[in-house]
Order: C-alpha cells, then sequence, then structure tokens
C-alpha cells in the first residue's frame, strides 16, 4: 500500500475545480462596464464621424489628418503615467477615473465652438482624449483588484464586451443623426455630451471605491523602476507596443476599406458599427478562453486576425461578402488583445502598482500608435493609399512572427506572472 497525500490531492482537486467553475464577475465589473457603455456611446458618436468631418467637412489633407488622428490616439500618453501613478500612490482610483470622464465630457461641447480651424480641432479632440487616458489606468485598476487572478480575463472581457454596446450604438446614432439632419455635426456634439454626462453620473452614484486590502495600505510608495525589472511585464509591454505601431488606427482602416468600394464618406459609422457588433460578440468568450488556455495564446489570434484584415483590404475586389469578414476579423483582433493584454499586465504587477503598470502599457501603446498614425498619413500622400495597405500586411505578418517567438521565449515568466 502506498501512503495518500490528501494535502495534495485536495489541492489538485482545488486546482481543477477553479479551472472548470464559471469565473466570479464582481459587481464593480458589471457597474463600470455600464459606465463603459454610456461614455462609449458618447465618445464613438465622435469617432465614427472624424473621417467625414475632417476629410469631407473641414477638407484637411491626408497628413493633417494623420497629425489629428495621432494626436487623437497618442496625446495621452503621459496622462496616462501620471494618472496611474497618482491614483496607486493615494488609493484613488475612482476619483482619478472620474477627474478623466468630465475632462472627456466637456471636450464634447467644446467642439461646439471650433468652427473650420483645424488646429482648434486638433486641440479638443487632444484634450478629450487626454480625459480617456487619465481614466482608463484607474479604472482597470478597479477592474483587476475587483477579481480573482484566474478570472481577470473573463472580468475584462465581460467590460470589454458591454463598453462594446456604446461602440456599437454610438456608431449607429451618428450616422442616423447625419442622415436625418445632413452636416448638422452640432447636434452630434450635443447628444454626445448628453451621454457621456449619464456615464458621469452611473460612476459617481453607483461605483464605490473599494479594492480590498490594497486600498487600506496607503504608507505604500509606488516603485516605477520595478516595474522596469520585471520580465513578464517588460515583455508583454514591448509586444503591445510594437502591435500598436504596425496596426494602423480605425479610421485609417476604414478610409481604406471606403477607398476600395468607391462608398460614400457617410457609410463610415455603418463600418465602425460592424466592427463593434463583432468585439461585442467575442469579447467574453475569447476573455473566458484566454483564462482557460493561455492569455498569450489568445493574444497571438487577435494578431493573425489583423494579418487577415490587411490581406481582405488588398484584395483586387472587396465585395459586402469580403467586407463582412474584414469587419468580423478586426473586432476579432480586438476581441483578443484589448481585455486580454490588460489582465496579462494586471496578472504580472503586484497590486500596489497595478494602476501604474496598466498606466505605463497604455503611455507604450499610445505612443507608438501616435507614431504609426503620423506614418501612415505620410505614406498616404506620398505612395497613395494602396502602398499604405501592402506595408500594413507585411507589418502585421512580421510583428506576429516576432511576438510569437518572443512570447514563447518568455512563455514560463510570463505564466507564472498570471498565475
Amino acid at each position: 500500500m502506498y501512503p495518500i497525500d490528501v494535502a495534495g490531492l485536495r489541492g489538485l482537486l482545488a486546482r481543477r475545480s477553479r479551472a472548470s467553475a464559471r469565473p466570479v464577475i464582481a459587481r464593480t465589473v458589471w457597474l463600470l462596464g455600464l459606465v463603459s457603455c454610456f461614455t462609449d456611446i458618447s465618445s464613438e458618436m465622435i469617432s465614427s464621424i472624424l473621417p467625414v468631418y475632417l476629410f469631407v467637412h473641414l477638407q484637411l489633407s491626408a497628413v493633417q489628418f494623420g497629425v489629428i488622428d495621432g494626436l487623437y490616439q497618442g496625446v495621452t500618453a503621459v496622462a496616462r503615467l501620471a494618472s496611474g501613478v497618482v491614483a496607486d500612490r493615494w488609493r484613488r482610483y475612482k476619483l482619478v477615473a472620474t477627474m478623466g470622464y468630465v475632462l472627456s465630457a466637456i471636450c464634447k461641447i467644446g467642439l461646439l465652438a471650433t468652427g473650420s480651424a483645424w488646429t482648434a480641432v486638433a486641440a479638443i479632440l487632444s484634450a478629450d482624449r487626454l480625459g480617456k487616458g487619465i481614466r482608463t489606468a484607474p479604472r482597470d485598476a478597479l477592474i483587476s483588484l475587483a477579481t480573482h487572478p484566474q478570472d481577470l480575463g473573463s472580468a475584462f472581457g465581460v467590460h470589454r464586451a458591454m463598453d462594446t454596446v456604446g461602440v456599437l450604438v454610438g456608431p449607429l446614432l451618428a450616422f442616423w443623426l447625419l442622415t436625418s439632419m445632413p452636416n448638422r455635426f452640432d447636434a452630434i456634439f450635443v447628444v454626445s455630451f448628453a451621454f457621456a454626462f449619464i456615464g458621469i453620473a452611473a460612476l459617481v452614484l453607483l461605483v464605490d471605491d473599494r479594492t480590498g486590502d490594497v486600498a487600506r495600505e496607503r504608507h505604500l510608495t509606488v516603485d516605477l523602476p520595478s516595474l522596469l525589472r520585471n520580465r513578464p511585464f517588460v515583455v508583454i509591454t514591448t509586444v503591445a507596443a510594437l502591435t500598436s505601431f504596425v496596426v494602423v488606427s480605425d479610421a485609417f482602416l476604414y478610409l481604406l476599406l471606403q477607398w476600395k468600394r468607391g462608398s460614400g464618406a457617410e457609410a463610415i459609422p455603418l463600418l465602425y458599427a460592424g466592427t463593434a457588433t463583432s468585439y461585442l460578440l467575442l469579447a467574453a468568450p475569447l476573455g473566458r478562453l484566454a483564462d482557460r488556455v493561455g492569455r498569450p495564446a489568445v493574444f497571438l489570434f487577435g494578431q493573425a486576425c489583423m494579418v487577415l484584415v490587411y490581406a481582405g483590404v488588398a484584395a483586387l475586389d472587396i465585395g459586402l461578402w469580403t467586407l463582412g469578414l474584414v469587419l468580423l476579423l478586426h473586432g476579432a483582433y480586438y476581441a483578443a488583445t484589448d481585455g486580454v493584454i490588460a489582465a496579462l499586465i494586471s496578472g504580472a504587477t503586484p497590486a500596489e502598482v497595478r494602476a501604474s503598470g496598466l498606466a505605463a502599457l497604455n503611455t507604450a501603446t499610445s505612443l507608438t500608435r501616435l507614431a504609426g498614425s503620423v506614418i501612415a498619413g505620410v505614406i498616404w500622400s506620398w505612395q497613395g493609399p494602396g502602398t499604405v495597405v501592402t506595408i500594413a500586411v507585411m507589418a502585421a505578418a512580421a510583428t506576429l512572427i516576432v511576438s510569437a517567438i518572443v512570447l514563447r521565449g518568455a512563455g514560463r515568466s510570463i505564466e507564472a506572472g498570471t498565475a
């Protein structure tokens, strides 16, 4: 007879039970998902009309559009890092996030006063993204600190799915307003502000700032250099930044699709809605899958989807079936990378620097996204949109290969960090 290790057997059964059990999604996650839903209705109403507003209404050049789009995507870099450090240092995640939401809401009304001056539009849009940069890391920290480590992918997947309801509704509402009242961009700005205000009210009245034991440990100091000594954190951030650099912004992608199909610019909000529908359907399932089979594997699947997106855009003829497949894969890319990368970083950083780690990740991706958008605009003006598509396909494929090699080489340390 061999002795039975009862404690070891119980531990094994407990681990298997946790792996097979349904994820526990905290109340905070659901409420923050509701806040993000209303906020994204507001922000995506603006984002979805930007190509029409800037290219058609204000008649900007591709370079000017690239600069504004790059600023819109990347100006948040410094704010993201600063807000994460402040939130960690003072343990006031909700307060810092609220400041960001309020700034973005004010900017919706500010767009009414810009007129046709593209520099003023760029400034207002930059301030709007500044608000997004301030709120993102503290909000994601609230999600991660309220969630068990083994359920992080599922929690971020649920949040991103609720967030994407707003991403879907916003463009559809903007499209309806534009078709009902052509060129009445002022009406879109006012309605956008109203939804932003509802989101702020939900955050202030419904979401609490409790973050478990971490919230009571106010003596902790934020040690940013420790993040740079954290190998899983550095690897994940590097891969995410490289991906953001080679993936052109949504606005440029939809302009490329419009160019290939020869359709009117007023239909661009519908393209946003197509991607959002795919993202909405896939975010929670892929988040759960990431918890079960490994988050790096799901992230690489997302990168592969983006290679196929550019291959679809490069097709000689983009019919409705090809267009639908491109939008499906585009949404799958976001569903497999956005929440998953936040879960990876959350698992790789200690609780006391969680917001700082998420902020550093967002800072890196914002800066590389800024550079990528500006370069895409320059190439478009210099060699035309066809060259942008060709370079995008090759760059996305190369990034997928590099990411697979790097993540595989650091596999053990990453899995240890996400356990």
